[in-house]
Order: structure tokens, then C-alpha cells, then sequence
């Protein structure tokens, strides 16, 4: 007999140091440390260094329309940058950014207040004589560390990257290193 598990959808608030995959990888931690449900992938990955919402699931087909950049799933990140980014830079964000791989789609840009956000282990590395803000930066591509990428090409590199939404699904609410079950709203 087989048994299938119904739909499931999991919201969690990836820390620092941790992989998007449940095993560890030298200094890394792996999901298995926070995240004990059989049957779960990641839909759509986030670096060891980025931290915020990441979203897994046992159900293909949700798992392929969160991550694949043709169904164009808007995900919203919180970027603390150093130095303060003018509007000449936002608008480059917002119009689409060249390089090395190709032109960016355009994204939504905005200066933001420093978000309501937990305090990073280990601490970011700031310089004192430059000042640091924070912006929203909203993309529906997936490209190899493309929002730290976008940052630097307009002049104004990544000390901080954060995921906040991944279409409906946001970090309300969601503490660091827990998870939640999501209500599916696809």
C-alpha cells in the first residue's frame, strides 16, 4: 500500500551559517539542525552568508513554481549596504543592472528604515568612517548571488542580506531558526 503524505509547506527563518540542504558542510550548519520533517526540499536555495526566509516542501510541483524564475515568484530582500544609495542608484536597480552573466530583470528599489531585524552572529563587519543603510530590493530572477552582485555594480556593496518574502509567504512573525507551517495561498 501507498501511503502519500498530504501538501506540506514550511516557512523558515534561515540564521547566518546555515545551508540550504539538511547536511553540514564544514563550518556550515545544516537544516537537520532546526528542521526535523521527513520529506522536505528547499524551493529555491539562499546562501550560507544571507539569511531570512527560506521555503521547502514535499509537493514537486509547488516546489518547481516557487523556484523557477518563469513563473516570476517576486522575492523581497532586505540589503544593508555601505554607504548611502542615491536615487541615481536606485533607479539603475529598478531598470536593470548589467553584468558579467547579462542584464537583470527590473527590480524594485527603495530606501527603507533599518528593518525590525535580529542581531547577526557573527556581527557585520562595518567601517566606522562609512556610513551603512538599508534598502528593499525586490527581484523575480534567481541568478548565483545576484542581489550582492546588483548592490556592488551600482557602487554600494552588500554588508547584509536578508529575504523577507518570497511572494505571499513573508518572515513575519517567524523568529530566527524556527519554522512554521504555511497556509498554502498559490
Amino acid at each position: 500500500m501507498i501511503i502519500h503524505n498530504p501538501p506540506r509547506l514550511i516557512c523558515f527563518n534561515k540564521p547566518y551559517g546555515v545551508l540550504s540542504q539538511f547536511t553540514p558542510e564544514g563550518r556550515w550548519q545544516g537544516l537537520a539542525d532546526f528542521i526535523r520533517i521527513p520529506e522536505v526540499y528547499v524551493a529555491g536555495r539562499l546562501d550560507a552568508d544571507s539569511e531570512g526566509l527560506l521555503l521547502l516542501t514535499n509537493d514537486g510541483k509547488l516546489q518547481a513554481r516557487i523556484s523557477d524564475p518563469r513563473f516570476k515568484m517576486e522575492k523581497t530582500y532586505w540589503v544593508q549596504v555601505e554607504g548611502i544609495p542615491d536615487e541615481s542608484a536606485l533607479s539603475a536597480l529598478r531598470e536593470g543592472v548589467m553584468l558579467k552573466d547579462g542584464m537583470t530583470l527590473p527590480a524594485s528599489a527603495q530606501a527603507i528604515d533599518t528593518p525590525p531585524v535580529w542581531l547577526r552572529e557573527p556581527p557585520v563587519r562595518i567601517r566606522q568612517a562609512i556610513p551603512t543603510a538599508w534598502i528593499s530590493l525586490g527581484i523575480r530572477e534567481g541568478r548565483n548571488r545576484q542581489v550582492r552582485r546588483m548592490t556592488a555594480a551600482v557602487g554600494f556593496p552588500t554588508l547584509r542580506l536578508i529575504r523577507a518574502a518570497i511572494g505571499p509567504y513573508s518572515l513575519e512573525g517567524l523568529a530566527l531558526g524556527t519554522w512554521r507551517d504555511a497556509i498554502e495561498i498559490m
